[in-house]
């Protein structure tokens, strides 16, 4: 089944269970309502007759009043969840025609000099982040940036792609967890709240005798009440009695505040992280990474989700401060500030070694994730085969992922050895910033352990470096020229280390004449084909083509045509061996009234 069918019968079943759970959600109300009345009916008729039996029926009616309550609010949560799946799928049908745009766009991840991130867009409206991200969490999104900016190792990337093949075959497991995350973004700022209260010394359990008085002193005002029902002590004795209770609960409240404050708000997110977890410890994952994540959920004698159920009751029941009625009692009587806040210190105990784990194993997971959306929305999509040692890469049908399939171009690539330079000329909007995005955004998935927009690609683990789109810097003082100038010296230092590298370059030299340019290209191109290194150069200038004639197992010469018919340009955009014979400019120049 193609991913648009998937996508479609997909909706159409999750449309048919939402009506029957709203069809259920009628009939609990409907019997919630019924249990009441028969409830209200048979205490009228306890009161009026006394009998034990309808004593008991009203018990019962009342327990499934309570029952029907409960079954409510799950139903309810199950109606959430679908509708939840149904947005997914329409989203991703959307996606499928080009409409990605309601995707996070990762803006925030984008580094302020990344050696490729602003080349190839990776970052941004329109980019590859946003056409792959399927992440809700903050440490999700975080996790997907880091696979597109640093290259992962030929083990890694095996890794990845095995886990990425096993989840893009697990379409229902990836959309729940999806759904889960949808309901409330965990923010980095709940795994912050976590980190900075678990590095926090314990305010409660550093003093072992209030592991003891949680105990003894709600006993001995307790055993007060009840000898003062009794009329076994006297009013005063009990009056005095809730007054020290009183202040000293009001003592211990001021000191559980602060934590209360801290982590009460992130409440909702522990829910969701709880649901995602229980998830992924449901799943039955074979690939090693997947596998290994998963253990990270896994304790002694306990699970992740589990525990986090714990701290989400724990802090459920800390809130109800916010209800004075119900509160104040509890409080004085039970001590109830402190029995949270001893409960939370033992929890964060258990815990502190493991929580930050989890937030990064699921952060991994719904990266994972997100690349194996890609494999299941682009079944023609290949694996790129990862070939050491450094460096090759060859490939067919090759093309952009961001342009629409039924107008983007493929082509091929092939560069056998290190010290080997792709040279592309070419008329101007022919294809060749457009190729070497393609090749750049391609070497970007395949090192991150994703599909490829290719029918066949192979390259050798390698770190890209680019330069194609500079800008000035008003705020550095920086011109266009100089701006290059750096962007080129980080290439040329990372070269002379030997670094394994491929380079990509459009345009050298553009902000300066043109024999400075022609003599700084040259002089350039003869640089690294001296220190073995390898990449692709996109120029104007056809005269670089003749470096040909002296380094002819170096230079690799493909152009992009243009043909021209009646004084209109047309392009195939297609990538050819050779060295380009026409040019557009002067036809662009006349069509804009320039009179050569």
């Amino acid at each position: 089944m193609q991913p648009q069918e998937y996508y479609q019968e997909r909706i159409k079943i999750l449309q048919q269970q939402l009506a029957e759970k709203l069809e259920r959600k009628t009939r609990l109300g409907g019997g919630r309502f019924l249990a009441m009345l028969l409830a209200g009916a048979a205490i009228y008729f306890t009161l009026t007759t006394g009998n034990l039996f309808v004593l008991i029926a009203v018990a019962l009616l009342v327990a499934l009043f309570v029952k029907l309550v409960f079954l409510d609010l799950d139903n309810k949560n199950s109606i959430k969840h679908t509708q939840l799946l149904i947005t997914v799928n329409e989203t991703e049908t959307k996606a499928l025609a080009g409409e990605y745009f309601s995707f996070e766009d990762g803006a925030m991840h984008a580094p302020h000099d990344h050696v490729y991130a602003n080349d190839l867009d990776i970052f941004g409206h329109a980019s590859l982040f946003q056409y792959v991200n399927r992440t809700t969490s903050a440490m999700g999104s975080a996790a997907l940036a880091e696979l597109l900016l640093h290259p992962a190792t030929a083990v890694e990337i095996s890794e990845r792609q095995l886990a990425v093949k096993e989840l893009a075959g697990l379409p229902e497991w990836r959309q729940s967890l999806l759904a889960y995350g949808l309901e409330k973004k965990i923010e980095t700022s709940t795994r912050e709240r976590l980190r900075e209260w678990i590095t926090q010394p314990n305010s409660f359990l550093s003093f072992k005798a209030w592991g003891i008085l949680r105990y003894v002193l709600p006993a001995i005002i307790l055993a007060i009440t009840a000898a003062y029902i009794f009329d076994l002590v006297s009013n005063r004795v009990f009056n005095y009695t809730v007054l020290i209770f009183g202040i000293l609960a009001y003592f211990i409240s001021k000191r559980v505040t602060p934590v209360q404050q801290q982590l009460s708000r992130i409440v909702d997110e522990i829910s969701v992280m709880t649901d995602s977890i229980a998830l992924i410890e449901q799943a039955n994952f074979a690939s090693p990474l997947l596998s290994r994540l998963k253990k990270q959920f896994y304790l002694e004698q306990s699970k992740a989700s589990l525990q986090l159920k714990e701290l989400k009751t724990i802090l459920d029941r800390m809130d109800l401060r916010y209800n004075p009625v119900v509160f104040i009692p509890l409080d004085i009587f039970l001590l109830w500030d402190l029995q949270q806040v001893l409960a939370l210190e033992q929890w964060k105990d258990r815990n502190q070694q493991k929580i930050t784990e989890w937030f990064g194993a699921v952060g991994m997971l719904e990266a994972m994730s997100s690349l194996a959306t890609v494999h299941f929305n682009h079944p023609a999509w290949c694996f790129p085969e990862i070939k050491e040692p450094h460096f090759s890469i060859e490939g067919t049908d090759i093309g952009h992922p961001l342009i629409n399939e039924n107008k983007r171009v493929n082509n091929p690539i092939s560069i056998q050895r290190s010290g080997e330079l792709m040279l592309i000329t070419g008329s101007n909007m022919a294809g060749k910033s457009t190729y070497l995005r393609s090749i750049g955004i391609n070497v970007v998935l395949a090192m991150a352990g994703s599909v490829t927009c290719a029918s066949r690609f192979a390259v050798s683990p390698v770190q890209l470096l680019t330069s194609m789109r500079i800008a000035d810097n008003l705020e550095e003082n920086t011109s266009t020229f100089y701006a290059e100038l750096k962007k080129l010296k980080t290439i040329i230092e990372k070269v002379n280390r030997k670094e394994e590298v491929f380079i990509l370059l459009d345009e050298i030299l553009r902000g300066t004449n043109s024999l400075d340019r022609h003599t700084g290209s040259e002089a350039l191109i003869k640089q690294l084909i001296k220190k073995d290194a390898v990449g692709i150069i996109a120029t104007h200038d056809i005269a670089l083509a003749q470096l040909k004639e002296q380094f002819p197992a170096n230079i690799l010469n493909h152009f992009f045509d243009v043909q021209v018919s009646n004084d209109e340009l047309y392009f195939d955009y297609r990538l050819k061996e050779g060295v380009c014979n026409s040019l557009n400019a002067s036809i662009l120049m006349k069509k804009i009234g320039i009179e050569l």
